[in-house]
């Protein structure tokens, strides 16, 4: 079975790869991000509640995120693997996140970390800013992005590495040249 994660920062090119992969795959990508922004998009109590913390750049409460990972890896189309793509994003959600696989005998096969320079970032989320019109992608909420996610979220790479299940991948370059980087990592 496949259990993989996508990490890195925002802008690293997690969604892009994961799309790959999981049609080469066949399973499912769990992003989190497009789940909140649905529900953001449908007015939903959910939603409105994560938009005052993603306008303001900030993680959406683990209670709210951890429930619906939960909800959503008992579905029919997990059964084979599945790609969690921003999730988790804390040492905490990591730890929810292996209760939650351990109650069904799994656990994740391969966390993968997408490296890219800040500065790099930066210039791609204005550029998808311009592109998609994204509340989120403004230059300070992108900022405050960034170091929420090199506060919260890099202790995560010691974690996997612990657990002998990281891959670091130069998320820098050529689309196809980092697929086939990903791809190596999973072999």
């Amino acid at each position: 079975m496949n259990s993989i994660i996508f990490m890195g920062p925002p802008g690293a090119g997690k969604g892009t790869q994961a799309k790959i992969l999981c049609d080469t795959l066949g399973i499912p990508q769990i992003s989190t991000g497009d789940i909140l922004r649905a529900a953001v998009k449908n007015g939903t109590q959910m939603g409105l509640e994560a938009k005052k913390y993603m306008d303001a750049g900030d993680l959406v409460p683990d209670s709210v995120v951890i429930g619906i990972i939960k909800d959503r890896l008992v579905e029919p189309d997990c059964k084979n693997g599945f790609l969690l793509d921003g999730f988790p994003r804390t040492v905490e959600q990591a730890d929810a996140l292996d209760k939650i696989l351990s109650t069904e005998g799994l656990k994740i096969k391969r966390a993968i970390n997408l490296e890219v320079p800040d500065q790099e970032l930066l210039e791609r989320l204005l550029k998808r800013a311009e592109i998609e019109g994204r509340s989120d992608d403004n230059e300070t909420t992108i900022k405050s992005r960034l170091e929420t996610y090199n506060k919260k979220t890099l202790p995560l790479l010691d974690y996997y590495a612990a657990k002998g299940n990281l891959s670091r991948v130069n998320g820098v370059g050529n689309l196809d040249v980092v697929t086939k980087l990903i791809e190596k990592e999973l072999a």
